[in-house]
């Protein structure tokens, strides 16, 4: 069947959806109205980000396009989320992905749908769409996953390499406001204060499960889908973007299951990549219309012979915390692992490609651990946010153990995960090593191609502490995540590394001695040759789609970031803002804010005076009703316990009507 010239669409803003327990989750419908009235496939997306306001829009953009082109779209609050009943207590837990297997037979089994069933998703409802894949219910037909993880312990919101970051904290402000948020009482009806009570009464603080898993154990291996890729059996199209480091998912899964998965890496954020930035964006709309009339209607439109990995290699640009587009090309390889792809090592030696630039003697370098490397990392590891994209590397480079070569002959494109083998002594049993690959200039200007960080008191698994024995050398093998990067002709490569990498990664319990034994050392770059053959890749260009009216209250600024020297006191602190911003839906009378503050305080004189504290608000309101929930998540720590703090506000037309406070102290094992 091909896509029909659906044009009218009948729109349902609320309908229950029953799943275990007696609990009931709402969904938004757009359903087509064909000619003849026949079924149609149906495209579900599963997230606990409220459809009635917060992803309104991104909602609109999406599922009102799909439904105009034949399809019945369904967007479901997650169970303890907007409209839905119930309580979530943490992410991925098991009943949520059973409402998820629930839902998609609900909806292969309405009349208005013909029983195939795709599911998408950009962030959790990706990783929800990969999740639910490999469980195979009969009614999916095909996904697409954006911004998706696979892996939760090392390429999630929480950990890196075994080491904590400070993202896990600001998520642990943020995922708690959301879920104490009420439902709206013109969906739900009067039932909204008890739905909200419950809420609120069973309001838990899930960044203590995440600090307190600090290995890969059972807890992060649940819901991680490269524990068994090659279960998914559905077609698959991953999406990512280079600004955001979830895009490691798309190449890793592409590599574990040839058969059924298709990928694309743009050079955006994590967003959707028809608003992405930076940009170029995509008509991602159009693409996904072809993957679903492919897998959902059987259309023979060439989806499926598309490259298995379209990639956007991307170039130099002077660095900045803000840009419109990365300069770069579109390229496709037929398959991933490529064999136009090759390792190449690079020594790190004084006569080696890579030379030092500091160091104690040809035989042995030190690590610099000096709390000022990361002023210029941007404002956050994962998300790529407007406003807080790395800045010029010099900064942080000059504190660090750097190794740059000579200017490069020729272009060197790299595609893949580069890998950085050492040989590594400490004086500690907990010791961090941050590596970044920079992309310098004629000029001089570093721009970040790619970062790590390693725990260096776990195995290479993450699942068991390892200690360093002191002043006894141990082999490490650190892989970066996968990127595509053409150094031009001139540039020079540039490794630096250091002792860690604040404020985005948690610091080890004590500074430590790291010696760098340079004869064992080497930086390997996966280098794309010459392909073989030209893979043509082309895109449309974003859809402007129209939803229902909304309009800026108070309109939407760029994300601020400051970062400070250090101050007479000896204290380096920074901090960013996302101000206030306010959207009025007119479609349903509802105004609704978001604001975030991040604040980090680093003591140069006194270990265990680090500390990061976010903020995260949202506002609701229409005349007579007006409701302002705060989350807000500090953590501090010293040698051997993780101090957390969090609290949860709620206000209804400006009094107090609930408060909670949560003080773990989380023992520090192994990081």
């Amino acid at each position: 069947m091909a896509t029909s010239g659906v044009t009218r669409v009948r729109e349902v803003e609320h309908c229950w959806i029953p799943v275990s327990g007696g609990i009931r989750l709402s969904a938004r419908l757009w359903l087509p109205e064909t000619p003849s009235g026949e079924a149609s496939p149906a495209v579900l997306e599963y997230i606990p980000y409220r459809k009635r306001d917060m992803v309104r829009i991104r909602d609109e953009r999406n599922h009102a396009f799909f439904a105009r082109h034949g399809y019945a779209c369904v967007r479901v609050d997650m169970r303890g989320s907007g409209d839905s009943e119930g309580l979530m207590t943490d992410m991925y837990r098991p009943e949520e992905l059973d409402d998820a297997i629930a839902v998609i037979e609900w909806i292969a089994a309405q009349a208005w749908c013909d029983g195939a069933v795709g599911m998408m998703g950009t962030s959790w409802g990706g990783t929800a769409s990969l999740q639910a894949a490999l469980r195979r219910p009969e009614a999916l037909g095909a996904i697409i996953a954006v911004c998706a993880t696979d892996n939760r312990f090392d390429d999630d919101i929480h950990h890196m390499g075994g080491c904590l970051l400070t993202d896990s904290v600001e998520w642990g402000a943020t995922l708690p406001a959301i879920l104490a948020s009420p439902p709206d009482p013109a969906t739900v009806g009067e039932a909204w204060r008890r739905m909200w009570r419950e809420r609120l009464e069973g309001a838990t603080f899930p960044l203590e499960h995440w600090i307190r898993h600090e290995t890969r154990d059972a807890y992060w291996r649940f819901g991680s889908v490269n524990e068994s890729p090659g279960a998914i059996a559905c077609p698959a199209l991953l999406v990512g973007g280079w600004s955001d480091r979830y895009s490691a998912t798309v190449m890793n899964l592409l590599a574990a299951n040839r058969e059924r998965c298709w990928g694309i890496v743009g050079p955006w954020g994590h967003h959707y990549p028809d608003l992405g930035s930076p940009g170029p964006g995509i008509g991602f709309q159009q693409e996904a219309l072809r993957w679903w009339d492919r897998w959902l209607k059987g259309v023979e439109n060439g989806a499926d012979e598309e490259p298995r990995l379209r990639v956007w290699i991307q170039e130099h640009a002077p660095p900045g915390d803000r840009l419109g587009r990365r300069p770069g090309r579109w390229e496709g390889e037929r398959e991933w692992p490529s064999p136009g792809v090759t390792p190449r090592k690079f020594r790190l030696g004084r006569d080696a490609a890579l030379r030092p630039r500091s160091g104690s003697g040809s035989q042995t370098a030190l690590v610099p651990v000096h709390p000022g490397v990361g002023a210029a990392s941007g404002d956050t590891g994962y998300f790529g946010r407007e406003g807080g994209l790395p800045l010029d590397q010099r900064a942080d480079d000059t504190l660090s153990l750097v190794f740059e070569s000579e200017p490069l002959p020729e272009p060197l494109e790299i595609l893949g995960s580069a890998r950085l083998d050492v040989s590594l002594e400490a004086d500690r049993p907990v010791a961090t090593l941050a590596a970044r690959v920079n992309d310098v200039s004629p000029e001089g200007a570093a721009a970040r191609v790619a970062w790590t960080v390693r725990n260096l008191g776990l195995d290479d698994s993450g699942r068991t502490p390892h200690p360093l024995v002191p002043g006894e050398a141990q082999v490490f093998s650190i892989a970066f995540p996968n990127t595509a990067h053409r150094f031009r002709a001139g540039h020079r490569i540039r490794l630096a590394l250091s002792g860690g990498y604040w404020p985005l990664v948690w610091p080890a319990p004590r500074p430590a001695r790291i010696v760098l034994h340079l004869a064992d050392a080497r930086l390997v770059l996966p280098i794309r040759g010459s392909p073989a053959e030209e893979v043509p890749v082309r895109f449309a260009n974003p859809v402007d789609v129209q939803g229902p009216p909304a309009r800026a209250v108070v309109p939407a600024r760029p994300l601020v970031r400051r970062a400070e020297s250090e101050g007479d006191d000896g204290v380096l602190s920074s901090r960013w803002h996302l101000p206030y911003r306010c959207t009025h839906f007119s479609k349903i009378d509802l105004d609704f804010g978001v604001e975030i503050r991040a604040d980090y305080r680093l003591e140069m004189s006194d270990p265990d005076g680090v500390s990061a504290r976010f903020e995260h608000r949202l506002h609701f309101a229409r005349e007579g009703w007006e409701i302002d929930v705060t989350g807000i998540a500090e953590l501090s720590s010293t040698a051997s316990v993780y101090q957390v703090s969090g609290s949860l506000e709620a206000r209804e037309n400006g009094e107090r009507v609930f408060e909670r406070h949560w003080n773990p102290m989380i023992p520090r094992t192994c990081s």
